[in-house]
């Protein structure tokens, strides 16, 4: 039995599309990450993405455990032409893509970005790749919100629409195991 501990970076308080930019998490709040270090299993394994907020994020939260390379595939979802763009900026420009992005996710994309369905096939890859490297253990993954829902998608069995109606907060925790009989949801969501 392999556990994900899927968390998600400190907040870059951008009030814009925030894929594949580089933007540092705000991680002054460090009542909130020691909390969240001590909830995390200490002999598990840490990893995440190579952008600086989930990477920061690690390095706030890895203490002893052991850390491995930074995983590009664990990105957020790539917004092409629409990163660090505000909604209603895209929406007036093509407001029929914007929304069937959003509310038919799927094979649509942002231009020159990734639809949905790449992000799901890259981020799975990524994960099952770790569960074969480091089967039976305790994974400790930090990531983004598009990166953690492609995990809870696959593990609860959901759709595309149904999977983005999950809420998760910055420094979440959202638990899945995958066992003989297959993935099992914990908690989603939950703040330390």
């Amino acid at each position: 039995m392999t556990r994900l501990h899927l968390v998600r970076h400190g907040p870059t308080h951008a009030k814009s599309m925030v894929g594949w930019s580089n933007l540092p998490a705000d991680l002054s709040d460090t009542a909130a990450l020691a909390r969240l270090s001590a909830h995390l299993p200490q002999t598990g394994i840490v990893i995440s993405s190579d952008l600086s907020r989930a990477a920061a994020t690690a390095d706030a939260i890895q203490g002893s455990r052991t850390r491995l390379p930074h995983q590009p595939d664990l990105r957020e979802i790539n917004f092409g032409a629409w990163e660090l763009r505000k909604f209603r900026e895209i929406e007036a420009e093509t407001p029929e893509l914007i929304r069937a992005y959003w509310e038919h996710p799927g094979d649509v994309r942002a231009p020159n970005g990734e639809s949905w369905n790449e992000v799901c096939t890259r981020v799975s890859s990524a994960i099952d790749a770790l569960i074969l490297a480091h089967t039976g253990q305790d994974l400790i993954i930090v990531a983004h919100f598009g990166a953690i829902l492609t995990q809870v998608q696959r593990a609860e069995g959901l759709n595309a629409e149904q999977a983005f109606s999950h809420r998760l907060d910055n420094l979440s925790i959202t638990e899945l195991t995958l066992g003989t009989d297959g993935w099992s949801t914990g908690r989603i969501n939950h703040l330390a």
